[in-house]
């Protein structure tokens, strides 16, 4: 699939088209694959988003600033991000990674979203990819809670909801899509009394609910901003 339509979702122009075209190489199709770029995004990105946090969080004390930062840069964060971005249906694989759904696999996404990171800082330096990595995680920047550390955001809605005196959210299965080894569940989280209704994605039921459960929270966060 051409890579024109993830140049457009990246909202950056590369100098270099090739840097692009390694980001989206996995180890199972070429030798001049995506893990050195891998490998260098991993470190940009754990610098980026040090970077913000400290500026965000000018009184947070170390240990805390690390665990956010662990949030925010985990696989599950960057699997997520790629499959907004559509990163799968560009990526090139082996044939027996195309067989068993690689291209869905969170730990191939986060790889390929950090080696995307990785050749956007070589291309166009420190700035590019500190306006990339600002852009993708600006959403979970604004809303990440300190004293959230180490609850999942099932734990988070339901305390946010107790605190409200509001009925627990309800959890359902939308759809299971792909075949048994390699599943992609569609499952919503309806809070009626708030009229929030989201849909989360993962590979399985418990990673669509979380992520469900993660956009509930920050709609209800939102609102309460306003």
């Amino acid at each position: 699939m051409s890579e024109t339509g993830l140049v457009r979702q990246l909202a950056y122009k590369f100098k270099d088209k090739n840097l692009l075209a390694r980001a989206l190489t996995h180890r199972s199709y070429s030798g001049n694959n995506n893990e050195r770029l891998e490998f260098l995004g991993d470190g940009v990105l754990n610098f980026l988003v040090a970077h913000q946090l400290y500026q965000r969080f000018p009184n947070l004390p170390e240990g805390d600033l690390s665990r956010l930062r662990a949030e925010l840069v985990k696989e599950q964060t960057l699997s997520e991000i790629a499959t907004g971005l559509s990163v799968g249906e560009f990526l090139n694989l082996g044939e027996g990674e195309l067989k068993s759904g690689g291209w869905r696999r969170p730990s191939v996404l986060a790889d390929a979203m950090e080696a995307i990171i990785g050749a956007v800082f070589l291309d166009g330096g420190y700035p590019a990819a500190a306006e990339l990595v600002g852009r993708l995680l600006q959403r979970r920047l604004e809303n990440i809670n300190p004293k959230s550390i180490g609850k999942d955001a099932k734990s988070l809605l339901q305390e946010c909801l107790q605190a409200q005196k509001l009925n627990l959210p309800e959890y359902a299965v939308l759809a299971i899509e792909g075949e048994a080894h390699c599943q992609i569940f569609r499952v919503s989280c309806h809070i009626p009394e708030l009229e929030v209704t989201t849909e989360g994605k993962g590979s399985s039921r418990r990673a669509a609910e979380q992520q469900a459960a993660q956009l509930a929270y920050e709609k209800i966060a939102k609102k309460g901003k306003k």
